[in-house]
């Protein structure tokens, strides 16, 4: 049998990257958007219940705020602690294998948790969902205690956790694709969405401008890639053959990394390449050559047959054909057979997962009684739990899956959906489905804060960080941080100011000149360093990117003024004021007192931490580990 060991050690500490990248990225942002004078305070959040008991609390909110009187800390220090004590965690597994163990994992997953939990709009997106979900299956991939697995070369319950993984990457790729398509989205369905793909998203790169002049032919090809590679090659993660799942990895990773290129998605392409590791195992990595066998030559005969096909099967489904130099695609299929497939192919899919379980656990049970030396009874009672575990997650992941169409979700017994809802309140098991329609077709919204001392002007501009604003600056690399403000602005232009109570305290702040949010703008380039502006208002313009034939002038955007967003306040404008008050928004000042030592340490971490920019923060912590693991490794 082949070893996943190496492969099992280098997943959990990859999965500690992400974890440093997530919680650095959140400790970076927690004065602006959750201090006392941030944007939405976590203290008016947890007010709500301080009269209840603690179970009560815990039972409201689940989070290890709760705590916090008892440390000594009031809740602005308590978040900074749960973000560096994360942080910490997860550098130490990260520099040392030994330490990637189900206790810090965790304590990783309880910790961002509870800093989920206070996250508000900033982490309504399905990402944190996914860590979340994703760092709930680590706990069933990770050892008990370091070196308990040392000796093994097979592990039963490795091959059930991995199987969980490509489960969850199977159900995330999968329900994204086919949201395109169910969604009914005209540019989806005529391949013509990444004519605007690049331009429309959330916070481009670079890259982002040269991919969108690329010819629209090219573009309807990347959208019958980006529909095969997740909607078609998830189905092969299952193939008990390793050459048709070290292909998909292949594949999948290079998709990937052509994602990261395009677009920040903060630390998800790091994650979705994590998990991709459970395609593999050992001999991937040693590097081996095996001896050629009858059956190797087999494998590689029938990986051929089975991508041949799949290539076949996009052929005729996408009319690909070559007219000169110019490939030509269109979709071959009607929406009533999407429909029909859709509506049987949905059931057929559950029953092959559990198929395919049900084999992974008969295989890990058969391998427990026989093939394993040494304590046969803890490894037999660990597989069965495991596939307790396993089948358990398996039915409740199938709700959301189902969903998908009314035909299957009618078939979810009450019980299973009870499972997944209590299982979803801590993000166990979650819904996902990003982008199902293609916004920004007619240039992408943009909220520019202006700001002036007389409400007649002349009225200057806030810049963000990371988001369009300046037609004449280019946009950086930003992954693997996630800059929550800058990525919530995009989503806000496409709603009005009313529905969403963060603009009008962010605009507050800013009038205020509350230096917890300056820092979350960009302050080299700020007209208001010296002193905050008397009236704030925010314009809505729509962006579109410059064309191919101003390549050589300096804008890399043209906008177009649509109309006020919303009007021009002062801080003591009542109608903002009232609006603020009603949603406990306002800034206060915290009354808790907080432990001097406590204090002094966290002041003084934030001092050093906030002479950073976010981005070199992140790398400079993770080069500090690389360099750790490589003087360790020549000792």
């Amino acid at each position: 049998m082949i070893s996943l060991r190496y492969t099992r050690n280098l997943f959990l500490r990859s999965f500690c990257i992400v974890y440093l990248f997530a919680f650095i990225s959140f400790y970076v942002q927690i004065p602006g958007l959750y201090g006392d004078n941030g944007i939405l305070p976590a203290k008016s959040l947890l007010e709500n219940s301080k009269h209840k008991t603690l179970s009560a609390k815990v039972h409201y909110q689940p989070t290890l705020l709760w705590l916090a009187p008892y440390l000594g800390l009031d809740v602005n220090y308590a978040l900074d602690v749960l973000a560096l004590l994360g942080s910490f965690l997860a550098f130490t597994g990260f520099i040392s294998q030994k330490f990637c163990t189900i206790p810090l994992f965790a304590g990783l997953w309880s910790l961002y948790f509870s800093l989920y939990q206070v996250g508000q709009v900033f982490v309504s997106n399905n990402y944190d969902e996914f860590l979340l979900e994703s760092g709930f299956l680590v706990l069933l991939v990770a050892p008990l205690l370091p070196g308990r697995r040392k000796g093994s070369k097979v592990l039963p319950s490795d091959s059930i956790s991995f199987w969980l993984v490509r489960w969850l990457l199977f159900r995330f790729l999968l329900t994204c694709g086919l949201l395109k398509f169910i969604s009914g989205c005209p540019k989806w369905w005529t391949l013509s969405a990444f004519n605007y793909y690049f331009e429309s998203l959330p916070l481009p790169t670079p890259l982002s401008w040269y991919f969108h002049q690329i010819p629209a032919w090219y573009l309807k090809l990347f959208g019958v890639i980006a529909n095969v590679c997740e909607i078609g090659i998830p189905f092969l993660f299952f193939v008990p053959i390793r050459a048709v799942r070290i292909t998909s990895f292949i594949i999948q990773t290079f998709l990937q990394i052509s994602i990261v290129l395009t677009g920040n998605y903060n630390f998800t392409n790091l994650l979705m390449v994590t998990l991709l590791l459970s395609l593999l195992d050992d001999q991937f990595f040693y590097g081996r050559r095996k001896p050629f066998t009858k059956w190797n030559f087999i494998e590689k005969v029938v990986n051929i047959l089975i991508y041949g096909a799949l290539f076949l099967a996009v052929v005729k489904l996408y009319s690909l054909k070559l007219d000169g130099t110019v490939i030509e695609s269109n979709i071959a299929f009607t929406k009533d057979q999407f429909e029909y497939v859709l509506k049987q192919g949905l059931i057929i899919t559950i029953y092959l997962g559990l198929i395919s379980l049900a084999v992974t656990i008969l295989r890990a049970l058969s391998i427990s009684l026989f093939d394993i030396q040494g304590s046969k009874v803890f490894t037999i009672i660990t597989t069965i739990l495991y596939s307790g575990i396993a089948v358990l997650l398996f039915f409740a992941s199938t709700v959301p899956l189902a969903s998908l169409h009314t035909a299957s979700n009618s078939t979810v017994h009450s019980s299973v959906r009870t499972v997944y809802n209590r299982l979803h309140k801590l993000h166990a098991v979650n819904q996902y489905g990003l982008f199902p329609k293609m916004i920004g077709v007619d240039g992408r919204p943009e909220i520019i804060f202006e700001g002036s001392d007389n409400v007649e002007g002349p009225w200057l501009e806030y810049n963000f960080l990371y988001k369009p604003g300046n037609v004449n600056h280019s946009l950086p690399f930003v992954a693997p941080y996630s800059p929550r403000l800058d990525w919530q602005m995009f989503w806000a232009a496409y709603n009005t100011y009313e529905k969403q109570p963060w603009i009008l305290s962010l605009a507050h702040r800013l009038l205020m000149g509350k230096p917890e949010v300056l820092a979350l703008l960009d302050r080299h380039h700020s007209p208001f360093n010296q002193k905050p502006p008397k009236y704030i208002r925010g314009v809505l313009y729509k962006y579109k990117y410059s064309s191919w034939s101003q390549r050589s002038q300096p804008s890399w955007w043209v906008r177009q003024k649509v109309g006020e967003y919303f009007p021009a306040f002062t801080k003591d404008s009542p109608a903002l004021v009232e609006y603020l008050k009603a949603r406990n928004l306002l800034p206060t000042t915290s009354k808790q007192s907080v432990n001097p030592i406590w204090k002094q340490v966290l002041d003084g971490v934030r001092f050093v931490t906030g002479h950073l920019e976010a981005t070199l923060l992140l790398w400079s912590v993770f080069t500090a580990g690389c360099a750790i693991i490589t003087t360790s490794a020549k000792k």
